[in-house]
């Protein structure tokens, strides 16, 4: 059972995060464990991490702030693996660097930091930047399924259904396009094959009048001309 000091502090900290949030960081506690938070990390513009949105948990000693909280990260993200504690000098990884002075958004600010960060640590994955990017647009999509991410931020579960809706809206559009486009060409086709045909057929009539027999008219026409000479 947290001690009454934690209990106060880690409230404390909650309505300072309320006043002061933190650039790009939403967090919360739990409503029924005040030592079990909950945060969403969103990846920062000109990373391989925009666009992303990175569920995660920090759960605190019933000691804190004299020890520090364990961090783990939910959302598959390219940087860390995921459901496994994080290390950080903030984290219980290293106690002994743990100062007493930290705060909730302390620990978000560093953690954040760390993750746009290259440096390997105990619990980092290595990843490409294309990875990174394709676990980041697939990130809220995979937030969505988990039952307590949706109960404690709701306001991502409308984003993520706007999203949908968007992407149904423009697929609406470009079909019809699409199917326009395709019957064009086709009708266009049909034409164009209808007059080759025209063509071919009256080269084929050319083509099947021999040589021979226009020079057997021309003969005839040449000695019918010249019998009235021949008369004289």
């Amino acid at each position: 059972m947290a001690e009454k000091s934690c209990i106060k502090r880690l409230q404390k900290e909650y309505r300072a995060l309320c006043k002061e949030p933190v650039s790009h960081v939403v967090a919360l506690p739990s409503p029924n464990d005040i030592l079990e938070w909950h945060y969403v990390l969103e990846g920062s513009e000109g990373t391989p991490f925009a666009g992303g949105y990175y569920y995660g948990k920090i759960k605190f000693p019933s000691e804190y702030p004299y020890k520090p909280p364990g961090i783990s990260m939910t959302t598959p993200n390219g940087r860390f693996m995921t459901q496994k504690k994080i290390c950080l000098s903030m984290s219980d990884f290293h106690p002994e660097s743990w100062n007493p002075m930290w705060s909730v958004s302390s620990i978000l600010t560093g953690l954040l930091s760390f993750m746009m960060d290259n440096s390997p640590t105990t619990g980092s994955v290595n990843t490409t930047v294309a990875e990174k990017q394709r676990l980041a647009k697939a990130s809220l999509a995979f937030n969505c399924k988990n039952a307590t991410f949706r109960k404690l931020f709701p306001e991502y579960v409308e984003k993520y259904n706007q999203q949908l809706l968007s992407e149904k809206l423009v697929a609406e559009q470009v079909s019809p396009e699409l199917s326009q486009e395709e019957r064009v060409p086709k009708s266009v086709g049909e034409d164009v094959k209808r007059v080759d045909a025209v063509q071919d057929r009256r080269k084929a009539k050319k083509e099947s009048f021999p040589p021979w027999m226009m020079f057997l008219l021309v003969s005839i026409f040449g000695i019918v001309m010249a019998l009235p000479l021949l008369q004289l």
